[in-house]
């Protein structure tokens, strides 16, 4: 007979563990729910969020064209207006001149009548006619100055108009610059996520910049395996942003492509081609993965802007780079 002690053994070990099993199993669905119901919460207001944005900038591009029209026509208000200006001008410089020569002739009459002693019906006619042609030229002259002074103000006016409109202008740009700036922010912190710290990735200012050693062969501009995988998730996140970004918003990703100075000795001339040919390899790759081609410039440096300065083996190892930056384009 088995003692008491060895029966309490055999019952606890008799196999009857699925009811706890159960139970964990529902605790852990109940938090898989949770977890899901969390994130589609979260979907749903950052889908309301994207909307309100999407509004505010149709309004903001609305105000934009309304100014830049109110811009145009106060500006050809403003050319007209001088061109009046300089007709005026052109009259009365011709009625003064008109004037001067009337002068001069009453003088000579004045001085005939004066030798004579004896005025003529005639002559007398003559000198009123010239007095009163004088008066009315006179008179010619007043009007076109008012003329020209109200003209002078109202140019005035006009330029002031076109220095505010300059203004709003500027300030309706500036504010659309806020708005990629607010998305490069968020596409930086989505590359800084993707990338992590991964070896031979950086990030400086405003770019971030790849090790050509993780992405090219010595000398080559054609992508290795491994940077072409690297790069893969952030063409991913390049295509993600593109649906995000207003189609109205000019942006674009610029891939640069920097060399060491150690002079070229493969089938490139110099490192100026070697700079623009890796950056267009890096282009070529991210139209291949779905990244629309107008938004993707590369250009080529050389060794004219190196990040380290010196010449160790170091210092080359980190000037040999690829920069990626969003900016307008």
């Amino acid at each position: 007979m088995a003692s008491p002690r060895f029966a309490r053994f055999q019952e606890a070990d008799n196999g009857d563990h699925w009811p706890g099993f159960v139970d964990a199993l529902a605790t852990l669905l109940l938090v898989i729910v949770f977890l899901l119901s969390i994130f589609v919460a979260g979907q749903f207001a950052l889908s309301r969020a994207l909307t309100g944005r999407d509004e505010q900038l149709a309004a903001l591009n609305a105000q934009l064209a309304q100014l830049a029209d109110e811009l145009a026509l106060t500006q050809a208000e403003n050319t007209e207006l001088e061109l009046r200006v300089s007709g005026l001008e052109t009259e009365r410089d011709a009625l003064s001149d008109a004037l001067a020569m009337a002068g001069t002739q009453t003088a000579a009459l004045q001085a005939e009548l004066d030798a004579e002693r004896e005025l003529s019906e005639e002559s007398r006619r003559a000198l009123m006619m010239l007095n009163l042609q004088i008066q009315a030229l006179r008179d010619q002259i007043a009007t076109l100055n008012a003329a020209l002074d109200a003209a002078e103000l109202r140019a005035e006016e006009a330029e002031a108009q076109v220095i505010n409109l300059g203004e709003r202008l500027n300030a309706a740009l500036a504010e659309r610059a806020a708005e990629l700036a607010v998305y490069r922010s968020d596409f930086f912190g989505r590359l800084r996520a993707i990338l992590g710290n991964r070896t031979g990735v950086r990030i400086v200012g405003d770019r971030f910049v790849f090790e050509t050693d993780v992405l090219f062969p010595s000398g080559s501009a054609a992508l290795s395996n491994e940077g072409r995988e690297s790069l893969r998730p952030i063409a991913d996140a390049i295509i993600q942003l593109t649906d995000e970004i207003p189609a109205d918003l000019e942006w674009v990703i610029r891939i640069d492509g920097h060399t060491d100075p150690v002079p070229i000795r493969t089938t490139y001339p110099s490192n100026w081609h070697l700079s623009a040919a890796r950056a267009i390899s890096v282009v070529n790759w991210m139209e291949q993965l779905g990244v629309p081609s107008d938004r993707l410039v590369a250009a080529g440096f050389g060794e004219h802007y190196p990040i380290v300065e010196g010449r160790t083996a170091e210092a080359n190892a980190r000037n040999r780079r690829i920069e990626l930056k969003l900016t307008a384009r």
